[in-house]
């Protein structure tokens, strides 16, 4: 292999955001509930399974998609921030600019449970609203030394375990029993009440880490060192994350729970996405294997603004818009009801991804 041009950007990370939201959307278009309502048998029926969270204890595909979210924003953080000083712009001066976007990612995850709900409401369950936590703490240490964010990203774990095991409440003193856990506690504070599916607003302090290692992972990706050394420790990271993570689990130390966010769930996570990573960078990057690459591109150039858009205008309305029509004119062919849905959830989504694509064509790109 031959070292890579440095530029601006780096498509493997625009490819894998554009994954990660057109998995998002597909979800938003209720794709995975409708492929489930078929009720396939076999490794059909594991592999639709895998576009679920685990209820609880486990891991699925579908639990990797925020870590990577979490990854892929530290990654892209740092390429801006370090771009930036080669221009002359200050820690200080990108600082406001990162508050900033960090204020109106809040704003726009709280918004968002108020359109869920249909009414004003007080819940720090989105991602967004997590985000924006985990970016500003990312972003105080970006100047420091890789191994002094890779310490302070264990920290964060370490202090999880604390605070699930030894911080116990009356009715909240089981760590890792749903609606019972220091979690679930913290929310009554924070919000007077708790998710009924068991998320918890705390997980903004393991999954401060995903956010971190994304602003280790881009760090390296802009490095002088030679493309192999950068592969290798990307797969040796992840390697590590997975087996101590795995570890955990299996010694019955601690178990993978993807809704609070356990330390061992954290590691394993992190060290499939930062594998997933590796392999596109080598992939994309290197191997300029990219001839299909824009079509995850032009979604993931307006991450944010699609995100938005399927969780109010899609569930709100476009959903139900296009069913209307898709049931219509299948309606006469005799296809049933579980199929048209799944085809109507592919209408949409091909919808949403088409709208991503004029805005692309047109250089209209929205940034929080």
């Amino acid at each position: 292999m031959q070292q890579v041009a440095q530029t601006k950007r780096l498509l493997s990370l625009d490819v894998m955001r554009g994954l990660i939201m057109l998995l998002l959307a597909a979800e938003s278009c209720l794709l995975y509930e409708h492929l489930h309502a078929l009720e396939w048998s076999g490794g059909a029926g594991l592999l639709v399974q895998q576009f679920f969270h685990h209820p609880w204890h486990g891991l699925r595909f579908w639990d990797l998609v925020q870590p990577a979210f979490m990854t892929m924003a530290g990654s892209a953080m740092f390429i801006s921030y370090y771009y930036k000083t080669q221009k002359g712009i200050s820690w200080q001066a990108n600082f406001k600019h990162v508050a900033i976007r960090c204020v109106k990612l809040f704003i726009c995850g709280t918004a968002l449970h108020c359109v869920y709900a249909g009414k004003l409401v007080w819940e720090l369950w989105n991602v967004l609203t997590q985000l924006s936590v985990t970016t500003i703490i990312a972003y105080l240490i970006i100047r420091q030394s890789a191994i002094f964010q890779m310490i302070v990203s264990i920290a964060l774990l370490l202090l999880t375990e604390i605070l699930y095991r030894f911080v116990l409440m009356p009715g909240f003193d089981q760590p890792f029993v749903t609606g019972h856990n220091f979690g679930n506690w913290m929310d009554t504070v924070l919000m007077g009440k708790m998710n009924s599916d068991g998320w918890v607003a705390i997980n903004i302090i393991p999954t401060a880490a995903h956010t971190i290692w994304g602003v280790l992972a881009g760090k390296l990706l802009v490095s002088e060192e030679k493309v192999p050394g950068k592969i290798k420790k990307l797969v040796i990271a992840g390697l590590v994350c997975l087996v101590i993570g795995f570890s955990l689990d299996w010694l019955n130390i601690t178990p993978i729970i993807k809704r609070i966010s356990t330390s061992s769930f954290a590691l394993v996570s992190g060290g499939w996405v930062l594998l997933i990573l590796a392999f596109l960078y080598w992939l994309i990057d290197i191997k300029q294997w990219n001839k299909y690459a824009w079509l995850f591109v032009v979604v993931g150039m307006n991450a944010i603004f699609i995100y938005l858009f399927f969780e109010t205008v899609g569930l709100q309305w476009l959903n139900a818009a296009v069913a209307i029509f898709v049931k219509g004119f299948l309606g006469f062919t005799g296809v049933s009801e579980k199929v048209t849905a799944v085809f109507s959830s592919l209408v949409t989504l091909a919808l949403e991804w088409g709208l991503c694509y004029f805005l692309y064509k047109r250089k209209i790109f929205f940034k929080l």
